[in-house]
């Protein structure tokens, strides 16, 4: 196998040596997440482009009030969305109603005053602000999105509800701005599933968090019987459904980056073939 992997894993060889799937045949399994095959690289840049623009004319949408949002055609109350939060006030209407997302990750987060928390795809940014009134002045709330648009919403909702303790950061999931160790929670609402590379996104998780870091997300997991067409059909991975793991491929990845202490809570079904869940870990405690 050490051979195959280094023929395999050569510059020549990467450029096309396989798609995202059989990476572990073609590079072993100990570069199944980062083998850089030409053909994975693609598949990461197309899901990421596809997602953006969805991601962006939602933004827009969102903006002007009208109509948008990203889980089209299973969008509806109390799968996606607002509907899903009670609104306590916490974070304005408009980041609220601009929400994407399948669940609450703050309501199980734990968070606590003084932490810095950061939230993966923070979109319309009505979690980061959540998270900013939990944590209080002495602690910080930080959303990374890739896609302007969201960014410019984000920063638009946190002044009009005047928290300063936040920051909306331009990054990729898969490349996190952040140093090492450097945040106390991560937070996500129905974005991981929406990568391309979705083992690099969590392993980025584990490397900013702090030892005895927690991960607290909502995302979307596929049943194990998902039919391949679904898989296939990128509108409906902008729509959090087929882009997303099954619950054994979730928790190999959270155990290959590093995490422990994991628990699954399904809370709803979004599709006939997937659910939204709770998604919890934690990074090791330092010796």
């Amino acid at each position: 196998m050490a051979e195959l992997e280094h023929q395999c894993c050569t510059p020549a060889a990467q450029e096309a040596c396989c798609a995202p799937d059989d990476k572990a045949a073609c590079c072993g399994e100990s570069h199944s997440t980062g083998c850089g095959c030409g053909a994975a690289t693609s598949t990461v840049v197309e899901v990421r482009e596809t997602v953006r623009e969805k991601y962006a004319a939602a933004a827009r949408a969102a903006a002007h009030d009208s109509a948008g949002g990203c889980c089209s055609p299973a969008d509806q109350a109390g799968v996606f969305g607002a509907t899903l939060y009670a609104h306590s006030g916490e974070a304005p209407e408009a980041a609220l109603g601009a929400s994407l997302g399948c669940g609450v990750p703050t309501a199980v987060a734990n968070l606590h005053v003084g932490e810095v928390v950061l939230d993966l795809g923070s979109g319309a940014g009505a979690d980061v602000l959540i998270s900013a009134r939990r944590v209080g002045p002495t602690g910080r709330a930080i959303g990374i999105d890739m896609t302007d648009e969201m960014l410019e919403l984000a920063r638009a909702n946190a002044v009009e509800a005047g928290v300063h303790n936040v920051e909306f950061v331009k990054g990729y999931l898969e490349e996190l701005p952040l140093p090492d160790e450097s945040v106390d929670v991560v937070i996500s609402n129905c974005v991981i599933n929406l990568s391309g590379d979705k083992p690099k996104v969590l392993a980025e998780a584990a490397r900013v968090l702090r030892p005895g870091g927690r991960f607290a997300v909502s995302d979307v997991i596929a049943d194990e019987d998902m039919d391949e067409q679904t898989r296939a059909d990128m509108a409906a991975w902008t729509g959090c459904i087929a882009g997303a793991l099954t619950e054994p491929q979730f928790r190999r990845a959270l155990n290959a980056a590093g995490l422990a202490d994991l628990e699954f809570r399904e809370t709803h079904r979004v599709h006939e073939h997937a659910a939204a869940a709770i998604i919890r870990a934690r990074k090791p405690a330092a010796p």
